[in-house]
């Protein structure tokens, strides 16, 4: 990807980049590494320094929180112009990240150096809002996982999971437990469940959902 192409995807997919100076612009293009990496690459590992603040051009990225006995929970999902939540933490903090960054897809990002990413944030105004609205935003998504890990049945989040991924569902039980922070075995047990209710029709990595007024009654609080 030559200069000028990184700076119409850059712009295209991040906005408040528009609200800042044309050197700034400038700047940020020629000090950005550009990474790629295939799916199922590990991008950061917890206990690990930040190295820069990225910013997704293609791809998905899961960053998960994982536990000594190998269970993982999804905190969120960065998705193409976005960054991430954890990498401003650690970089505002100079802390180590705290949870691991793993492409779900094959990816493409842009990489600010941590001395670029601090001038922005003290010399530009909409740069410093587009962050801190980053931490707003993960945070509503964090607490409502806190929600409902605490306080809704595994049933009733595992068949809202499934609403919101459409009729046909590609994934396999695991990814499904992951994104849960549940066991495979929890959920396969369910999964049959729902099938012998005529809920949903399993096959070989993918849920057909067969009666979704059903599962929404049993997404319901």
């Amino acid at each position: 990807m030559n200069s000028p192409e990184m700076k119409s995807r850059l712009l295209q997919l991040f906005p408040v980049f528009q609200k800042l100076p044309a050197a700034a612009v400038e700047e940020i293009v020629l000090s950005a590494a550009l990474r790629q990496a295939p799916a199922g690459a590990i991008l950061f590992e917890a206990a690990s320094p930040c190295t820069g603040f990225p910013m997704l051009l293609e791809g998905s990225v899961r960053v998960v929180k994982s536990a000594p006995n190998g269970r993982e929970v999804q905190l969120y999902r960065i998705t193409p112009g976005e960054s991430c939540l954890l990498s401003s933490s650690c970089l505002l903090g100079g802390s180590a990240y705290s949870a691991t960054g793993v492409a779900q897809t094959a990816v493409s990002l842009l990489t600010l150096p941590p001395a670029v990413f601090h001038r922005l944030l003290a010399e530009h105004k909409p740069f410093r809002d587009y962050v801190f609205g980053l931490f707003s935003e993960r945070l509503a998504e964090l607490m409502s996982l806190v929600e409902a890990v605490a306080f809704q049945k595994l049933d009733q989040r595992l068949a809202a999971l499934l609403l919101g991924k459409g009729e046909l569902v590609r994934a396999t039980h695991q990814s499904l437990a992951d994104e849960l922070g549940s066991v495979r075995e929890m959920v396969s047990r369910l999964l049959s469940n729902f099938q012998d209710r005529g809920w949903v029709a399993l096959g070989r990595e993918q849920i057909r959902i067969t009666d979704a007024a059903a599962l929404r009654r049993m997404a319901q609080p």
